[in-house]
């Protein structure tokens, strides 16, 4: 963790006014100066989370280091810990984040933080949080693509297919996390020999990958080819 006097560079481009206005909402509790320095941080932490996770994790436990009881600047550093591969960073941040809130808005990154840690039980008991309930339909399939990893981690690979298949039973196509459900479906029905079935799932998911992020093309051909 950064400590105060070493604070990582911020660009000078960055005044903090690209944030959100429902961040900048947040972060008004704090003294004027305070919130303008840990706003600059967070979107410093925003720019790098892609291209150099390590820099956007440093930047974030320096936001945190100054805003500690501010709900979302703990988020920003769960994810920006979950991002850089510190997934008992990420816990330990999320968890204050949601005590703080009340939100559960992160429920699918914490269990794949304890799928990372190898604890692939605990993240079936958070995808069980009847808090779960609350959050949106694409939140929800994102929570259970992690409880279908854990399933697959635990040797239960048809339970895995029967809760993909659950979270997909109403898709919005277009919706990236339709993409990524069907791809994960894919995935665990190569797992079950069920190649047919494997073809149509990643061929759905190719259709819905609206970032283009997936390879789902790629696993196409290979269970295509002779």
């Amino acid at each position: 963790m950064p400590r105060a006097d070493r604070a990582p560079a911020i660009d000078p481009d960055v005044t903090g006014r690209e944030l959100d206005k429902d961040v900048r909402r947040e972060l008004a509790t704090l003294a004027s100066p305070v919130a303008g320095t840990v706003a600059r941080h967070l979107v410093m932490a925003g720019r790098l989370l892609d291209s150099d996770p390590e820099a956007a994790h440093q930047h974030a436990q320096h936001a945190r280091h100054l805003a500690g009881r501010v709900a979302v600047v703990r988020e920003a550093a769960g994810y920006a810990a979950y991002e850089a591969g510190h997934f008992d960073v990420a816990l330990r941040e999320l968890r204050a984040a949601r005590r703080i809130s009340g939100r559960a808005d992160g429920l699918a990154v914490m269990a794949d933080c304890e799928r990372g840690i190898g604890r692939p039980e605990r993240a079936l008991e958070l995808a069980a949080d009847p808090a779960a309930a609350s959050l949106d339909i694409g939140a929800r399939a994102e929570l259970a693509i992690v409880a279908a990893g854990a399933l697959r981690d635990l040797g239960r690979p048809d339970e895995a297919r029967a809760t993909l298949e659950a979270a997909l039973s109403r898709p919005r196509p277009q919706e990236q996390w339709v993409a990524r459900a069907q791809y994960a479906l894919g995935d665990v029905l190569v797992e079950l020999g069920r190649t047919q079935d494997a073809v149509a799932a990643f061929a759905a998911a190719e259709a819905a990958d609206v970032e283009g992020s997936l390879d789902s093309g790629n696993r196409l051909v290979a269970l295509m080819e002779p």
